[in-house]
């Protein structure tokens, strides 16, 4: 392990300032998982927390002109209850009140909830928008609901995914995890960078990940071509060498930092994810794909059908977007 910097992480950077998060949160919701998820953050590095309440507002403007005075009112009484029910959960997952931003829960309508989510995320100028798993997901897995889906492919802010009911260590984020799901992640050095980049701030160890799904080995065709096994070698071998190449590019960007390196394999995502193995304190990280020449989140179908076997919090990263200075608690 590397000699860790006695001097704190802020001292050393005087520009580095805590992590904004956004969190997307209903008090109707029967879970708290994204407020979790950021006060499980809240261990590990300095953060300043937001929570937006949405609601989506599907009537034309000429009718709510009509009803203005009323409805203006009604949304004032519900802001300052929901405000409550927001100082509620934001205490009961342990964040400290100094982690707490000054406006710490907004109200916010719209005709789209994608639409609210993405305007507050850039006017809290957030680095990650932290979402909840749909109800329907299983215990420790994340599924996307309609407007995280969305998110996933339009979101000009790094989007921070938290699983259904998951266990997380009491002593926060204790190792980084970087996954390339294909040939094509190791085009593109920026989600690597982000992920090396909050290793190195956070003090935390690196781990380099690619899982190879043997689905071609099922085929009909395998007896006669056994042409899911030769592929299935020559992926193993390609990403075994695209990891080594991965290593160098971090060690030499980042030298103190300790990094690991490991390939999984086994039947569907499923198989695969399970075979490596996972920490309380593992966070992932993933690169997604620009959007021509936007800077946003999208998620390419691999990564789409990846996501729900993830058994940890998620961060995805929008390719191209510097990494936001910020500092360890």
């Amino acid at each position: 392990m590397p000699k860790k910097n006695s001097t704190p992480a802020a001292q050393r950077s005087p520009d580095l300032r805590p992590l904004r998060l956004l969190v997307a949160w209903h008090p109707r919701s029967d879970s708290a998982e994204a407020i979790e998820f950021a006060a499980w953050l809240g261990r590990s590095i300095a953060i300043r927390v937001r929570v937006v309440t949405t609601v989506r507002r599907p009537w034309p403007s000429s009718s709510l002109s009509r009803i203005g005075g009323k409805y203006q009112k009604w949304l004032k009484k519900q802001s300052k209850s929901c405000a409550q029910q927001v100082k509620e959960g934001l205490i009961a997952a342990g964040l400290e009140r100094t982690q707490w931003d000054n406006n710490y829960s907004v109200l916010l309508e719209g005709p789209s909830e994608t639409f609210i989510l993405a305007e507050a995320a850039k006017d809290f100028d957030a680095d990650v928008l932290i979402l909840g798993s749909s109800a329907a997901a299983p215990k420790g897995r994340f599924l996307a609901g309609s407007t995280a889906d969305a998110l996933l492919h339009s979101s000009p802010t790094a989007l921070g995914l938290a699983p259904r009911r998951p266990k997380l260590s009491k002593r926060g984020v204790t190792r980084i995890n970087f996954a390339y799901l294909s040939a094509e992640s190791e085009q593109d050095h920026s989600a690597l960078r982000y992920a090396a980049q909050s290793a190195d701030r956070w003090e935390l160890p690196l781990r380099l990940l690619a899982f190879s799904t043997d689905g071609l080995t099922d085929s009909v065709i395998h007896d006669q071509l056994d042409l899911g096994q030769d592929l299935s070698v020559e992926w193993r071998e390609h990403s075994l060498a695209m990891l080594d190449r991965a290593r160098d590019w971090v060690l030499d960007q980042f030298p103190d930092l300790h990094v690991e390196t490991d390939f999984a394999s086994g039947a569907g995502w499923s198989g695969a994810v399970d075979a490596v193995k996972w920490k309380k304190g593992d966070l992932l990280c993933l690169g997604s794909h620009p959007v021509g020449a936007l800077e946003r989140v999208f998620l390419g179908s691999t990564a789409s059908s990846f996501l729900p076997y993830a058994p940890v919090p998620v961060l995805v990263y929008p390719v191209h977007n510097p990494a936001p200075k910020v500092s360890k608690v």
